[in-house]
């Protein structure tokens, strides 16, 4: 490979990273801004989200898929699916948290190789959802929440578009960590399997 390939193959990572990145960035807070102006409160005409963070007003739901699906407004002071809800303490540790995450993605993302497509998708979800929370977080000092998935009497936490890309990427570390396994194996059985035929290691099966 060329240094003018491998320049173009590293740029290339990097647009992957920035286009996924700010196009999850502007689908959380496109929906957060829709959720805010048009989702149902109670009582009618509250402040958002200074009303919610008093408790002096809640969301109202809204039927998507009856029984499984619902739109429902939420302010969550904690992290993602509503963990560690704690307004002062979880505002700071958690912007903390935060940006201290998106530095870790580029980090990665400066030290992985330019075939790992599945790692650059998935540190440019989790870059993505992480900003979209810490604006919020930031701006606000709560996040804005509003799927809400049930089954039966079962209610799962509120979550935001944010949380999804978060997961999505997350899984997505996974796999590229399965996949590397595979790949250090291989490429350890095939040094091995080099040294063999140079006669460099006896074969303890022989």
């Amino acid at each position: 490979m060329t240094d003018e390939t491998a320049a173009k193959l590293d740029n290339a990572k990097w647009k992957i990273f920035a286009i996924v990145s700010v196009l999850s960035l502007i689908a959380d807070q496109a929906t957060k801004i829709w959720a805010r102006a048009s989702l149902p409160v109670s009582p009618k005409g509250c402040a958002i989200p200074a009303d919610f963070i008093a408790r002096k007003c809640q969301g109202v739901a809204e039927t998507v898929v009856d029984g499984f699906w619902e739109w429902r407004l939420s302010m969550n002071p904690g992290s993602a699916f509503g963990l560690f809800s704690s307004q002062g303490f979880a505002r700071v540790m958690l912007s903390v948290v935060g940006i201290g995450a998106v530095g870790g993605m580029v980090w990665m993302l400066k030290k992985s190789r330019t075939d790992q497509k599945i790692l650059h998708w998935a540190l440019a979800l989790v870059a993505g959802g992480a900003v979209g929370n810490l604006i919020d977080r930031i701006y606000y000092g709560v996040v804005t929440d509003f799927v809400l998935w049930k089954y039966q009497t079962h209610e799962w936490p509120v979550f935001n578009v944010a949380d999804v890309v978060l997961v999505v990427g997350v899984g997505l570390m996974f796999i590229d960590m399965q996949k590397e396994g595979k790949r250090e194996k291989a490429l350890k059985q095939s040094r091995q399997d080099k040294a063999k035929a140079a006669g460099l290691v006896k074969d303890l099966r022989e």
